[in-house]
């Protein structure tokens, strides 16, 4: 058997780990902001501080750790070893992070949420980034690489599917005859177990086969000082600032715009359409059976009474499962636009896209529940193909770099991209927060407000609208094209077969 081939089984095996880390991290994009407003009872500018500095701290870790892991020399291997090393540990922050502590002082709340969500930003990066590693070392097989990213991707989406899609839902199913709190503590409880068997799975089913090769390196400071010359690096590295930004951005607004600016009664008939209404339960009345009603989908209540009912829950769940279908469905069948068209022009033409969509979103009344789901799924159709492309324009850029250098310092360029990515998603947290409390006079006690409705409104559309404007504008600046790609690959071909000839013939 070929030593380089990986086995469905161990594939599979690989793929857990990091659908373990989307639980953790769509939950951040999606919900984080507004757990610690409308949950935790945090203010804006404090819930802004503790959203933006543990994941700060974090951009700044993951460099820290990758020398670690580096260094780490174990039976098991380099990489491996940390996933279970943190799998405990990541499962029971989890659930603390998402705990509301009864009875205590302002003050020791805004302590404890600083703390544990700084841990869990350490522990993800202790986890997630020797585990990306990982797949370097199981096999030097390109295809099989390939192969193994493929399972990764599923993966992936599938846990984004089930996080966007049953959190909520499950949360309003726990607070009833609780509170939000407990909604909270319990979903998450579930979604940590089912992380830690993800991680036992990932550690048990791969294996570490590749030796690292030992390399001479100019110093840090000469990669840093020939990325600043890079202006392919420049422009990917200001576009992942913005392009993340709005992932986390359009998740604390969108949370607001289903539950404070939709009108409760349109998405009820939508609901009630596609039968998961029932009418209100009696006092003492048990729920009835069935999976539904297990996970929170069924909205119990009269159409004229929804203010408790679950009903944005639900359907603000169906949207994001919309989007994340239609997103997976797209990508698979885009995947030869990058060899017809080139990479660049399908990135600049889905976030061009993107904007348009965006904006209109402006033009949607409260009770225009089809023109929502319509321009949710139609963002995903022109966003999705530009999904896998991004990370595809990242190795483009540590190309461009050995082409121009003569030496090649792809981690420096992934680092420093992973960087700009994690400040993008603390900045875009903190800055929906700070846009609402600066402009709309957002007060986390009173969400409906008139003028908090209307940021909400404003944010979704007009603010994220600027962003991918923005990102569509930096991509249109970048210079490497499908021709120049071509090009480069060919000339770095021809340095690497001449290299390989003169040492052979030395």
């Amino acid at each position: 058997m070929n030593p380089s081939k990986l086995t469905v089984t161990e594939k599979i095996g690989y793929s857990g780990a990091d659908a373990a880390a989307n639980f953790v991290f769509m939950t951040m994009i999606l919900f984080q902001t507004n757990f610690y407003t409308d949950t935790f009872g945090l203010t804006a500018s404090v819930a802004a501080a503790i959203l933006l500095w543990p994941k700060l701290w974090d951009a700044i870790f993951d460099p820290i750790m990758g020398i670690w892991a580096d260094r780490t020399n174990t039976r098991w291997g380099k990489f491996r070893p940390w996933i279970l090393w943190t799998a405990v540990p990541w499962s029971v922050v989890m659930v603390l992070a998402y705990t509301t502590p009864k009875g205590w002082s302002t003050a020791s709340l805004i302590a404890y949420a600083a703390i544990t969500n700084t841990m869990l930003m350490t522990l993800y990066s202790m986890n997630n980034m020797p585990y990306s590693a990982l797949g370097g070392v199981m096999t030097a097989d390109l295809n099989e690489r390939a192969k193994l990213n493929s399972y990764r991707f599923v993966a992936v989406n599938i846990a984004q599917f089930i996080v966007g899609g049953f959190t909520l839902p499950l949360v309003a199913k726990f607070s009833e005859g609780h509170d939000r709190a407990h909604g909270w503590q319990m979903t998450m409880t579930i979604w940590a177990v089912l992380c830690l068997v993800l991680f036992l799975v990932t550690f048990f089913t791969t294996r570490e086969r590749i030796r690292p090769v030992s390399e001479s390196h100019a110093p840090p400071k000469q990669d840093f000082k020939d990325l600043l010359k890079n202006s392919p690096w420049k422009v990917m590295a200001s576009m992942t600032l913005i392009h993340f930004a709005i992932l986390s951005f359009r998740g604390g607004a969108n949370y607001n715009y289903y539950h404070q600016y939709a009108d409760r009664g349109a998405m009820y008939d939508f609901l009630e359409k596609i039968g998961l209404t029932a009418g209100p339960l009696a006092p003492g009345q048990s729920k009835p059976g069935g999976l539904m009603e297990w996970l929170g989908y069924i909205v119990h209540g009269a159409r004229d009474d929804l203010a408790a009912s679950n009903v944005a829950d639900v359907f603000n769940s169906i949207i994001n499962m919309a989007g994340t279908a239609t997103t997976i469905l797209v990508i698979m069948l885009s995947a030869s636009f990058a060899s017809r068209f080139g990479k660049k022009a399908v990135a600049v033409t889905g976030f061009g896209l993107s904007t348009v969509c965006a904006f209109a979103f402006y033009l949607l009344r409260p009770a225009d529940i089809g023109g929502m789901i319509a321009l949710t799924i139609l963002t995903s159709v022109v966003y999705a193909p530009t999904v896998p492309l991004v990370w595809a324009m990242f190795a483009d850029v540590a190309d461009y770099s050995e082409l121009t250098t003569g030496r090649r310092f792809t981690g420096t360029v992934f680092a420093t991209i992973g960087f700009c990515l994690k400040a993008g998603l603390a900045f875009g947290q903190a800055s929906f927060l700070w846009v609402m409390a600066g402009l709309f006079n957002y007060d986390t006690k009173f969400p409906g407000a008139s003028e908090a409705v209307g940021g909400y409104r404003f944010s979704v559309s007009i603010i994220v609208g600027l962003m991918f404007a923005a990102c569509t504008v930096l991509l249109a600046r970048y210079k490497l094209n499908k021709n120049a790609t071509i090009e480069m690959a060919d000339e770095l071909a021809r340095r690497r077969a001449l290299a390989t000839r003169e040492a052979t013939l030395a």
